[in-house]
C-alpha cells in the first residue's frame, strides 16, 4: 500500500532512529528540478531526501570514520549508478569524482548500508492481525484464501567468460543465460517482504527455500498456518501452493488461473524494478566471490523500491516485453507427492472453485445487497 508523502515524513523518527535531527536540505541534489531528479535517479525529491537521511543515520554507527565525499554525494553516486546501470560523467562531475576515483567503492558501500536497513523497510508480517489483513487482500484480488505472498526465484544475468568454463557453467540458469538468482517473497500490491540469497543462476529453487531462513520458519509453522503461492519449480508443501500440473476438470483450471493472476504480481513487480533500477538488467561478472557484493545491490534496490512505493513513485515506462518468470529447474530425481499438502490442496479447490461455492458466493453477495 503507498502512503501520501506527509505520512512517512510524520513517522520518519520512528523508522529512521530515535532522537535524531532533520538533516536539512540534500545541497548536492538542489541544482536538480523534480522531472530531472526522476529521469536522472528514477526516484523524487522527496524519496531521495528519505533515502538520504536514512543512510546518513546509518552510517553514523556502521562507518563512523568520515568519507572522502559528503554522505549525499556518496548517495547520488548510487543512486545514479541504480539507475543507469553505470556510473555516468555528468553525476561524477557534479560531486567532483571521475572513473579513476572508483566510483564501484562508493557504491558498494552505500548498498551495503542500504542492504543492512532491509530489518526496517522490507518486513515479513509478524502479526496474526497483519497475516489476516495480508491474506484478506490476496483472497480479493484472486479467490484464494490464507495467501501471505507469492514466492519465486528472481534472476539478474551477469557476465561471464566463456573461457573460464568451470565458472561459467554454474551461472548459467534453465533459460540459458548466466545470471545470479536470489529469493524474493512479495505481497498482492508488490511490496518486498522478503529477500534471501544471492546463489549461481543453475541453482535449484527448492534447494534455496529447504536452506532459507522464511522457508524454515514457515515450515516449521512460525508463520501459522498459511501459504505462499509458487510455481512449478517448488513442491508442493503444507505452505507453498503450486498449480495442479495437469487439470483433470473444470474446478482445477479454475484454480489454475486464479493461481496464475497472483503468481503474475512477482513478474510485474520484478519487471518494475528493473526498470526504476537498469544495474539488475546486468550485474557484472560472474565471480563466485563477488555473490555478496551483488546481494547487497539487490537488497539495496528492493529497500529502495518498498520505499518508492510508500512515496507512490511511479516506476519508467516498459521498454519492450516483461521479462517472463522462470519455469523452474526440475529435479533429476522425481520427489514423492505430500498426501497432506495434496489433501489441503483440493479442499481450497473443493471450497473455492467449484461451481457449487461460485454459486453460493453469489447468492451470499446478493443477499448482503439485499439487506443493505
Amino acid at each position: 500500500m503507498a502512503f501520501p508523502v506527509p505520512v512517512w515524513l510524520a513517522v520518519q523518527d520512528e523508522l529512521l532512529g530515535p532522537g535524531e535531527e532533520d538533516s536539512g536540505a540534500l545541497s548536492c541534489f538542489d541544482s536538480f528540478d523534480e522531472e530531472a531528479l526522476f529521469q536522472t535517479f528514477h526516484l523524487t525529491k522527496p524519496c531521495i531526501a528519505f533515502v538520504a537521511d536514512a543512510v546518513r543515520i546509518r552510517m553514523r554507527t556502521v562507518a563512523p570514520k568520515k568519507p572522502l565525499v559528503s554522505v549525499d554525494a556518496m548517495v547520488m553516486v548510487a543512486l545514479d549508478y541504480y539507475a543507469h546501470g553505470v556510473s555516468t560523467a555528468a553525476v561524477l562531475q557534479k560531486v567532483g569524482l571521475t572513473q579513476s576515483d572508483g566510483p564501484a567503492s562508493v557504491v558498494g558501500a552505500i548498498s551495503g548500508v542500504i542492504a543492512g536497513m532491509s530489518d526496517q523497510f522490507i518486513s515479513f508480517p509478524l502479526t496474526r492481525d497483519a497475516r489476516v489483513n495480508l491474506a484478506a487482500k490476496t483472497e480479493k484480488l484472486c479467490g484464494i484464501p490464507r495467501v501471505l505472498g507469492v514466492l519465486a526465484p528472481a534472476h539478474f544475468k551477469i557476465r561471464a567468460s566463456p573461457y573460464e568454463k568451470d565458472t561459467f557453467r554454474s551461472f548459467v540458469n534453465t533459460q540459458g543465460y548466466t545470471s545470479v538468482v536470489s529469493q524474493v517473497i512479495c505481497d498482492s500490491d508488490g511490496n518486498i517482504l522478503s529477500v534471501e540469497k544471492c546463489c549461481v543462476g543453475s541453482t535449484c529453487e527448492q534447494e534455496m527455500w529447504d536452506s532459507s531462513f522464511k522457508g524454515r520458519e514457515m515450515e516449521e509453522e512460525l508463520h501459522g498456518a498459511f501459504w505462499l503461492i509458487g510455481g512449478t519449480g517448488y513442491h508442493l508443501t503444507k505452505h507453498v501452493l503450486t498449480p495442479v500440473s495437469e487439470p483433470a476438470n473444470d474446478n482445477e483450471v479454475r484454480f489454475n488461473e486464479a493461481h496464475a493472476k497472483i503468481y503474475s504480481v512477482m513478474r510485474s513487480t520484478l519487471g518494475s524494478m528493473k526498470r526504476r533500477f537498469k544495474c539488475l538488467m546486468q550485474l557484472g561478472f560472474a565471480q563466485e566471490g563477488s555473490l555478496n557484493q551483488k546481494s547487497n545491490i539487490i537488497k539495496a534496490c528492493s529497500v529502495l523500491h518498498n520505499i518508492a512505493k510508500k512515496f507512490s513513485v511511479r516506476p519508467p515506462p516498459p521498454a519492450g516485453k516483461i521479462e517472463p518468470l522462470h519455469a523452474g529447474k526440475q529435479p533429476s530425481v522425481p520427489t514423492e507427492i505430500n498426501a497432506e499438502a495434496l489433501k489441503a490442496r483440493q479442499q481450497v479447490i473443493d471450497d473455492y472453485f467449484s461451481v457449487v461455492s461460485s454459486s453460493q458466493d453469489t447468492k451470499s453477495s446478493n443477499t448482503t445487497e439485499e439487506d443493505a
